[in-house]
């Protein structure tokens, strides 16, 4: 039984992928960092079932020595780091934070591999922001990166220092440069699922009106459920390297909004508000990515459409409201 070890197993992806390795027959260790709310950031991983399939390990992206020690305990093969501060509008707040836990946080990740397992197959999750505002059209990997958040930037430096373990150290460290993907597991701070909550609340007559910033705003959304099935084919491959992961296909915010309330019945143009102090200090316009790569190299394509993925998560919404309505 192969045993992975998953940073940020507490997240979308993170319960996805050990959703996903569970019924490949791994043995799933996640790091968790002690909290005061500790009883309930568990919650996506109940969602799916697999709470009690898990193990939890106490450790801290800031403190290698925490990492090593949950590293020589549980002799990972392959070691997933997804734990970041990943919304890009608290970047902007805490630039620091993000700086640390996104950037450091990954280079402790590669130096507690490095010493106390370095033939463990290691997993990077970089992002598609950044790229930034690119020159080209689709992104691929070879597009020159031009982060515009301090996220972006935080997540250039993990993702470059990646690579430079490969080459310094021979680790097998690979690193998926994933377009934004949702699901009824996403935060409620981003925006698919701000609008999918929001269309749910708006029929129910929980609320009505939403508010938002740019909805002219173009990315490449795809379903985390897929995503997380490139990151661990990525590990399978003898060469370790970097794939963009996206659908190719970019859709605008308005097009999230129209689609999601058309699926509750009703006018997003009626029930949206746009507020120009939502939008960001620095917009990225368009992102849309080239997964040309994946395709050949790892056989990977995405099997959830936009509207189903978008239909699925104004659904989990419903249920999780009228739970609350009749509770």
């Amino acid at each position: 039984m192969p045993t992975a070890l998953v940073t940020g197993i507490t997240g979308q992806d993170g319960a996805y992928l050990s959703q996903f390795l569970l019924d490949k027959g791994y043995r799933v260790v996640g790091l968790m960092r002690r909290s005061a709310s500790a009883d309930v950031i568990g919650e996506r991983l109940r969602w799916l079932g697999i709470i009690d399939r898990v193990e939890l390990a106490d450790g801290d992206l800031l403190d290698l020595s925490s990492l090593i020690r949950v590293i020589e305990a549980c002799r990972p093969d392959e070691v997933y780091h997804l734990a970041a501060q990943s919304f890009v509008a608290t970047s902007w707040h805490q630039p620091v934070l993000t700086g640390t836990i996104t950037g450091v946080g990954t280079v402790n990740m590669l130096e507690a591999v490095r010493i106390a397992r370095p033939e463990a197959r290691f997993y990077q999750a970089s992002s598609s922001e950044m790229f930034g505002n690119s020159e080209e059209p689709r992104q691929n990997e070879r597009t020159p990166f031009h982060p515009r958040s301090p996220y972006a930037a935080a997540k250039v430096y993990a993702h470059w220092m990646t690579v430079n373990y490969r080459e310094s150290f021979g680790l097998h460290a690979a690193a998926g440069i994933l377009f934004n993907h949702e699901s009824p597991l996403r935060g409620i701070e981003f925006v698919t699922r701000r609008i999918a909550d929001g269309a749910a609340r708006v029929k129910l007559g929980l609320a009505s009106t939403l508010m938002l910033g740019n909805l002219e705003a173009r990315r490449d959304w795809g379903h985390a459920r897929d995503y997380v099935r490139a990151m661990w084919l990525m590990l399978q491959q003898d060469t370790p390297e970097e794939y963009v992961v996206a659908t190719g296909q970019a859709r605008s915010v308005r097009d999230v909004c129209r689609r999601a309330f058309d699926h509750v019945g009703l006018d997003y143009q009626e029930h949206v508000i746009v507020r120009p102090e939502l939008h960001r200090p620095a917009e990225v316009s368009a992102l849309e990515g080239d997964a040309a790569k994946a395709r050949e190299r790892l056989g990977w394509q995405p099997e959830i459409g936009f509207e189903a993925m978008i239909a699925e998560m104004v659904e989990a919404d419903l249920a999780r409201h009228r739970a609350r309505m009749r509770g």
